[in-house]
């Protein structure tokens, strides 16, 4: 099993589009059964993907080519699309990315629109083949073993653009309001950059930056559909090994409430992780004349500091947070199938360096078996960890190999 630990870079300086990115991590690698199995547990018998290689100025590139299966097929909402992303058979980590990127383009596209991010329609954004590349990039990356994304100035592109709302400027204004606080340039003539292909690098990188100092171990490259004479309409994806030192700051934001109903915190908690949060909790504290409350701890990547302070702000009755600085050493993880009462589920494994220092079932995937067998769910962990132990994943055990 590949360990999700792994380090890529997206060179984004000739453009980017979802189609494109997933194109790119296909050449890299990502197999693109894990993808199609992906799409169609979100959107059962609506698309077909298959790729091929193409030039595009002169220089190979793989393709992706997204067939609808439905004739015209309905506009989306962020509710339904969170709805069928939630709904749907996927690995964790998969799905609270796709449902990260979906969250972040339905607040561009409020903003824009002037409407609650819940009842934005997506467009064209909704369509099945965009749904399928978000969910198909957030697999792929997931395939590859990706832990840590980057990702270079991004090229928006210059002029006018048609659109259903008329003629409008590029960077048509989600996209701009997605490249806020992220490095950009012009890059050229048209549209370059899509909502979708902003939202998937935004929502999922650590950070904008040059290629990052790594072991080099894969390297994709993704074309777009036009084939502009003398510059290639690609994008790039290097994947490898970070150096020990690219760990990078972290960011804690801390606000001390006591005037929140306690009802609303399960939802404040859930909706920082969705946004990008390494994590987030909840610690009881006395605040002066004795009065009970809560210090929300948010621990945040730094490029995601920003967003995610002014979500504190927005879910919660603070008017104040704190923040500071700090440097978080992770083990490594990986997420390693074992058989249980006649299905799989998923065990996350922290190692170092192949040498297992824990393995814990995942709880999510636990509770679904529960369900779906009619069990408790204790017996069930109690069988999924049995299945562990027995499978080799212990402490001071070895980390199977993928196979």
């Amino acid at each position: 099993m590949e360990s999700p630990t792994k380090l890529a870079w997206v060179d984004a300086t000739a453009g980017l589009a979802g189609d494109m990115l997933l194109a790119a991590l296909l050449d890299a690698g990502a197999p693109l059964a894990e993808v199609v199995s992906a799409a169609e547990a979100v959107v059962p018998g609506a698309v077909r993907l298959s790729r091929t290689e193409v030039t595009r100025a002169g220089l190979r590139a793989s393709k992706v080519d997204v067939e609808p299966l439905v004739e015209d097929p309905p506009h989306r909402t962020w509710r339904s699309i969170r709805a069928a992303i939630e709904g749907a058979e996927l690995p964790e980590p998969v799905r609270d990315s796709s449902l990260r990127v979906f969250a972040r383009l339905a607040r561009a596209e409020g903003r824009v629109h002037g409407i609650a991010p819940d009842d934005v329609h997506f467009h064209e954004v909704g369509a099945w083949d965009s749904i399928a590349d978000v969910v198909g990039v957030c697999a792929a990356l997931h395939a590859l073993g990706v832990g840590r994304l980057t990702v270079s100035a991004v090229a928006l592109g210059s002029g006018r653009v048609r659109t259903a709302h008329g003629e409008i400027p590029v960077p048509v204004p989600a996209v701009l309001e997605l490249a806020t606080g992220w490095q950009v340039l012009a890059g050229g003539d048209g549209e370059l950059a899509t909502p979708t292909g902003m939202a998937l690098v935004t929502a999922l990188a650590a950070e904008c930056g040059e290629l990052p100092p790594m072991r080099v171990e894969a390297s994709g490259v993704g074309a777009g559909t036009k084939d502009t004479p003398g510059r290639p309409n690609v994008v790039r994806v290097v994947v490898g090994t970070a150096a020990r030192d690219d760990a990078g700051t972290e960011v804690v934001l801390e606000a001390n409430v006591d005037d929140l109903d306690p009802r609303v915190w399960p939802g404040v908690l859930t909706s920082l992780l969705a946004a990008g949060a390494s994590d987030a909790w909840l610690v009881p504290i006395l605040m002066k004349k004795g009065r009970p409350a809560h210090t929300l701890c948010v621990l945040a990547p730094a490029g995601r500091a920003d967003e995610l302070r002014e979500l504190v702000f927005q879910e919660t009755s603070t008017i104040g947070v704190r923040e500071s600085d700090v440097r978080k050493t992770a083990l490594e993880r990986a997420w390693v199938k074992v058989a249980v009462l006649g299905t799989h589920l998923l065990v996350k494994v922290a190692h170092r360096g192949g040498l297992i220092m824990q393995a814990t079932p995942e709880f999510e995937d636990v509770a679904r078996v529960a369900g779906e067998q009619g069990v408790p769910v204790r017996a069930v962990l109690e069988a999924a960890v049995a299945a562990a132990v027995a499978d080799g994943l212990v402490a001071g055990g070895q980390l199977p190999r993928s196979g």
